[in-house]
């Protein structure tokens, strides 16, 4: 009996079939390509873009700005979706496509599904090079396309329409495996895009792809059990893989039966509620000193979901405990070895609750005085972030961790806080209280600047009902303020927190501590003397700006006026920003110093003092750097 068939272009045809692709995990199933986002080019409006119009009704469709931020965006609404379900981002040929690295590699390393459907160029070449080729004289198969290569977690061409068909499945299974997950890109030949093929019609029926939850091998669980019932000192550290399998209320069910305290790195901070009695907050350079003060001293650190950054181990110098050992509770292999390890793999929740049930079988807790002593110093420190937020004098501009206090005040469990890159991923490490599970939404893995406006527009659309705030800094709203008019354009009611500090604040503090002096770090005019970037402020207006974009915006120039901004603009139901100008931090109202080190080389010679002084201060960190083994 033969199949029937329908004759679609291979563009309608991905659009049909990506319509009709699903997910389940624990019995909930929802679409896994919610929308696909878009700009129009030579290399996708025949194909793909026509192929949009021709499904409006079964793909909706977001029109972006920047290919990048298209990227972001969709990152964003796949993290709030808890990795169930993204949305694809098609572009044109040349640099329409290019534009996609910098987001697949932040989709990538943050273990995020995106599709990315790039155009490129002619496979029947019929005339070599078209508009936008780069021409590779011994390879006649490369294009700009293959730069995605190393960062997409899958990669194909598709140069015949019928290859479309085993592309396109396994693209679905890369995005819902939750080890091998990232971008997947799959590009698209311009002239295959609009070629027509006799499709057979089960490749577009609905199919489910089910998102698996392991459990740990029997041996491996009992070897973890012995470990913690053998430990004094353990402690968790709750990374991102928390959030992805949904594993918070098993973390918090495992941290009360046996009293073992939680740090958390920047992707696994609200795995437990900052008033849960063993949240003892972030870990690492950016951390507490109550959570870097148990590492110091732990014999076992339990790693749940975490890769174990260079931040988050504190370049090797951090867990200094002469017997300590590692046990690593991971969906992915390669991270659940790491340290030397003992591995547990199994997906976050599966394992918890596992291990919870085998320890509450031997009665095991933590000893009484190893509680009091991480709860005696979580109270201590959270008094120096209410140090750090209390604005005494309201008619005066506010520091930066004031602004964080102001906002503190306001939100509750509903609102999700977004940022990525600057001054002030430290300070929300070292001082927000997390309220829920997903209102601490940090992109730390990559780091990247211009992600936090995009991303909240994914956020929004994935959770229409929650308060979304973008915190961004001076440097990283220039990176990327386009997607402003696509939330104006879309009534996408994100509210915007511009902070003012007139350049890279972050990398200005670390260059002055590697004996760079700051340069190049601050947005001045030149100096007339010597030239250097230390004349007056640059007279840039970015609250201007953002109105010209189309966006409400509130200027805040004191406390005052910040509290009933941020007031303001949380009721706001349009595109709201909250401009702030902030004060220099001096040592009472700044945030605490870093509580663990960071390895950033300092030059081995040089005749500068500032150099000079920080290898000094740098050799001796490096000298307590350890191999795990």
């Amino acid at each position: 009996m033969t199949s029937s068939t329908t004759r679609l272009t291979v563009a309608q045809a991905l659009v049909r079939f990506l319509s009709a692709q699903y997910t389940e995990r624990d019995g909930v199933r929802q679409r896994l390509i919610g929308a696909t986002w878009g700009i129009f080019g030579h290399g996708n409006v025949a194909g793909i873009g026509q192929a949009l119009v021709e499904y409006a009704d079964d793909m909706p469709f977001h029109q972006g700005r920047n290919e990048q931020a298209m990227v972001h965006a969709a990152v964003g609404y796949a993290r709030q979706s808890g990795r169930l379900s993204t949305h694809a981002v098609t572009t044109s040929i040349g640099p329409g496509a290019t534009n996609l690295v910098t987001g697949a590699a932040l989709a990538t390393v943050n273990h995020i599904p995106v599709l990315l459907l790039p155009g490129d160029v002619f496979a029947t070449r019929p005339a070599d090079p078209v508009l936008q080729q780069l021409e590779v004289p011994y390879a006649g198969d490369v294009s700009v396309n293959d730069s995605l290569r190393p960062v997409s977690r899958y990669f194909d061409r598709v140069t015949r329409p019928e290859a479309l068909v085993p592309s396109a499945l396994n693209a679905m299974r890369v995005l819902t495996d939750p080890v091998e997950t990232g971008a997947v890109t799959l590009a698209l030949p311009q002239d295959v895009q609009a070629e027509a093929y006799d499709w057979p019609d089960e490749f577009f029926a609905e199919r489910t792809w089910v998102v698996r939850r392991p459990g740990a091998d029997p041996a491996e669980l009992a070897e973890a059990v012995r470990a913690i019932r053998s430990a004094r000192r353990p402690v968790v550290v709750a990374g991102g893989g928390v959030h992805h399998s949904r594993a918070e209320e098993a973390l918090a069910e495992f941290a009360g039966s046996t009293g073992i305290p939680v740090a958390s790195t920047q992707a696994g901070k609200g795995s437990l509620r900052h008033d849960h009695p063993q949240d003892v907050g972030g870990i690492g350079h950016t951390g507490t000193a109550t959570a870097n003060e148990l590492a110091r001293t732990a014999d076992l650190v339990i790693g749940v979901g975490t890769r174990y950054t260079d931040f988050t181990t504190a370049s090797g110098t951090l867990f200094a405990g002469e017997d300590v050992r590692f046990l690593n509770l991971n969906i992915a292999p390669f991270d659940g070895h790491k340290l030397a390890g003992r591995p547990l793999i199994a997906d976050a929740r599966s394992g918890l609750q596992e291990l919870t049930a085998a320890l509450d079988m031997h009665a095991y807790r933590v000893a009484a005085s190893y509680v009091t002593e991480y709860t005696e110093d979580k109270e201590r420190w959270e008094q120096r972030v209410d140090a750090c937020y209390e604005a005494d004098e309201p008619d005066v501009r506010p520091t930066q961790p004031q602004v964080l206090g102001a906002l503190d005040a306001l939100v509750d469990e509903s609102d999700v806080i977004i940022n990525a890159a600057g001054s002030l991923p430290g300070d929300l490490h070292k001082l927000w209280r997390a309220r829920s599970r997903d209102q601490y939404h940090l992109e730390y893995g990559y780091s990247c600047m211009g992600y936090e406006i995009p991303a909240a527009i994914g956020v929004k659309l994935a959770a229409p009902e929650r308060s979304v705030w973008a915190l961004v800094g001076d440097g990283t709203y220039l990176m990327m303020p386009t997607e402003i008019v696509t939330a104006v354009q879309e009534g996408i009611a994100i509210k915007v927190l511009l902070v003012q500090n007139h350049g890279y604040a972050s990398i200005g503090g670390l260059s002055e501590s590697v004996g760079g002096e700051r340069f190049g770090t601050a947005y001045r005019h030149r100096s007339p003397a010597d030239g250097s970037y230390t004349g007056a402020p640059l007279p840039v207006d970015l609250a201007a700006n953002a109105a010209s974009l189309g966006m409400r915006v509130l200027r805040a120039k004191t406390v005052a006026d910040l509290r009933g901004a941020l007031a303001e603009a949380r009721a706001a139901d349009t595109p709201t920003c909250v401009y702030v100008e902030t004060e220099t931090a001096d040592t009472v109202s700044g945030p605490p110093p870093a509580q663990a080190w960071w390895d950033v080389p300092v030059a081995e010679t040089a005749t500068r003092p500032s150099a000079v002084k920080a290898r000094e201060l740098y050799e001796r960190h490096v000298s307590t750097r350890r191999r795990h083994l």
